[in-house]
């Protein structure tokens, strides 16, 4: 019996004092503002009442913080995964906006030649192709209950528009994943549809920063 239901956690803001695009890049973790979004996610899905059986993360210091909270509320292990990890990008620790950001330089300008694929960084199917593989894996590996994934934006919209039948070439900047969101899935015959979206850290939202998505 596979997993009732599969959750994708993005994780909390990250402290990001320079303001960059941070990747893959190590030492990125949650901010003291993070760490409480984590936390409101670990409540919603704690306050939902549906058992939680698995839970796996991004090996990135962020996602590892935000499973925490949903690790120490159901006691369960974080099960790290390679496959939930950030897309590569042309851009990591580079300030994207303002004064000397990377888009005025001409020499980067060969990164945003091919948004559709896209150019700067990993495929847009190359993520589908890896997360699917993971939630199957993940879906697989529990005798009912819920499966949680703490991973990022781009993989979670990745997932999201996939399993809609959208195209997955977008705009970044229209993304619906915000910190600590939730998106649900369940596997319905042979395919997997999206059950459910919340934003359980909206109201710690408003002071906070997310230049660091890729």
């Amino acid at each position: 019996m596979p997993a009732s239901r599969i959750h994708l956690v993005r994780h909390g803001e990250v402290a990001n004092p320079e303001h960059v695009l941070y990747g893959r890049l190590d030492g990125f973790g949650l901010s003291p503002l993070g760490v409480q979004m984590a936390q409101a996610a670990g409540d919603e899905l704690t306050a939902s009442g549906r058992p939680v059986s698995a839970l796996f993360a991004s090996p990135l210091l962020r996602a590892q913080q935000s499973a925490s909270p949903i690790a120490t509320a159901f006691a369960l292990p974080i099960q790290t995964d390679e496959r939930f990890v950030e897309p590569t990008n042309a851009f990591e620790g580079k300030r994207m906006r303002g004064p000397g950001g990377a888009l005025r330089d001409p020499r980067n300008w060969r990164y945003m030649a091919n948004p559709f694929k896209p150019s700067w960084g990993e495929p847009f199917s190359s993520i589908v192709s890896r997360m699917m593989a993971g939630i199957a894996d993940a879906d697989a590996s529990v005798d009912g209950g819920d499966v949680v994934i703490v991973s990022h934006q781009a993989c979670i919209t990745m997932v999201a528009r996939s399993v809609a039948g959208k195209g997955l070439a977008h705009n970044p900047g229209t993304r619906r994943c915000n910190l600590s969101s939730i998106t649900s899935l369940e596997k319905h015959g042979d395919r997997y549809v999206e059950v459910g979206y919340s934003d359980p850290a909206a109201h710690l939202s408003g002071s906070a920063t997310d230049v660091g998505a890729v």
